[in-house]
């Protein structure tokens, strides 16, 4: 597969996690005590924490490809 190839799936896996990662943050809110303090705790960390997941596909994307023989 190509680096190209590679990077667009990527990019389509990047863009459907953080959809789902950011759903699921307000999501997760939702059911949170209304404290300003703690809103502000959980979304530095969610905020943060979306890479985390990523950095495989990411580190996929970038790989070199394999020479054919």
């Amino acid at each position: 597969m190509g680096s190209r190839t590679r990077r667009f799936i990527a990019t389509i896996g990047v863009l459907l996690f953080l959809t789902f990662w950011v759903w699921g943050a307000v999501s997760i809110n939702d059911v949170l005590p209304n404290i300003w303090w703690l809103d502000l705790i959980f979304f530095a960390v969610a905020g943060i924490g979306w890479g985390v997941p990523l950095i495989p596909l990411l580190r996929w994307a970038e790989r070199e490809p394999t020479p054919k023989a």
